[in-house]
């Protein structure tokens, strides 16, 4: 039953509007979450918007108490808080707010959710297989054989010694998606070391990894995986320097955000033959079709999926809902957003 509010002594639920692309409505709302949805919230008409430029989308806003937020959709700036003066809450349904809200957000008093915790399920997950294949010499092995035809050829003796077993993986931020990802690395036969200026030595130990500082993280993985935010002071984090410093035949694996890497030196190092890379981000994202990183042997690339993807949104969905039920009825929701945050955050 939806809770409800009184105006002009009419009770009736709360107006809510969601404010996104219209695939990210399809991915993230199936028929039982869009009615779960329908008994928290009144939904006038039109219930998805993903513009806020036309009369119709201004008079929508001027009602909206609850704004659930998703991909496709723009920007929470000035101009939208102002046509908004009913707004209690966003509600956001990805992962990262940095962009998405504005300063003035927070002078108003409104609250602000986030499916992050949803979103690093998939990408840990996609983290975990990579390594696994990675450390298997897999690709590899792919590679190689496709190319001889012959199963048990030379080029197998031209692939080096698979660190399955004993081997080390170095994560890089123990952020949500970094200590979910030394959490599912428990039952492998691997040592997991993580640098995290913001973790001490027992937060790390809690999820299975041991601490260390970032240059010697690199010095002692066979891979590297990057989970730290994107920010003035972490760009470039592993430049030329950092690079040299890996073992010959590490992986990097990079599915934070682009501008972590020193696209250019990662580049050289590759071409060298003593790397390879799993990039699912690249900076500039997205690439320009003629990118060396395309055609850069030991670089392999995947178009941004490590995230929640089609069924895997609903974790988003689910998330979002949770949240959005706490706060109607008066309590505090999960995954509450504050400005002290957006500094340190992803």
């Amino acid at each position: 039953m939806a809770a409800t509010v009184r105006d002009d002594t009419i009770e009736r639920p709360p107006s809510a509007l969601l404010l996104m692309g219209a695939r990210a409505f399809r991915d993230l709302f199936d028929d039982s979450r869009l009615q779960r949805l329908n008994r928290l919230v009144r939904l006038p008409d039109p219930i998805r918007i993903d513009t806020v430029s036309t009369a119709a989308a201004r008079a929508r806003l001027a009602e909206t108490e609850y704004l659930l937020t998703g991909w496709g959709g723009p920007a929470i700036g000035e101009d939208l808080l102002t046509a908004a003066p009913r707004l209690r809450a966003i509600i956001h349904t990805g992962g990262s707010v940095k962009h998405l809200v504005s300063p003035g957000l927070w002078e108003r008093g409104i609250v602000v959710t986030s499916a992050a915790e949803a979103n690093a399920i998939p990408v840990a997950e996609f983290t975990l297989a990579t390594i696994l294949l990675e450390a298997k010499r897999a690709p590899s092995y792919i590679d190689g054989y496709a190319r001889s035809r012959d199963m048990a050829g030379a080029w197998r003796d031209e692939i080096p010694p698979a660190v399955t077993f004993g081997g080390t993986v170095g994560i890089v931020g123990l952020s949500r998606v970094g200590r979910r990802v030394a959490e599912l690395l428990r039952p492998f036969d691997l040592e997991v070391i993580a640098a995290d200026p913001y973790v001490d030595a027992d937060s790390a130990a809690s999820v299975g990894a041991r601490l260390t500082d970032l240059d010697d993280l690199m010095a002692a993985s066979d891979v590297v995986t990057i989970h730290a935010p994107a920010l003035r002071e972490t760009r470039h984090l592993i430049d030329e320097r950092r690079l040299r410093m890996l073992r010959p035949d590490a992986v990097l694996i990079n599915t934070a955000r682009g501008s972590l890497v020193d696209t250019n030196a990662l580049i050289a190092r590759c071409r060298s033959g003593l790397l390879r890379a799993v990039l699912d981000v690249t900076d500039p994202e997205p690439l320009q079709a003629d990118s060396p990183l395309f055609e850069t042997p030991g670089i392999v690339l995947t178009p941004h999926i490590a995230g929640a993807m089609h069924a895997e949104t609903r974790r988003l969905t689910d998330s979002a809902l949770d949240d959005l039920e706490a706060l109607i009825g008066g309590g505090v929701p999960r995954h509450a957003v504050d400005a002290a945050s957006i500094g340190v955050s992803a």
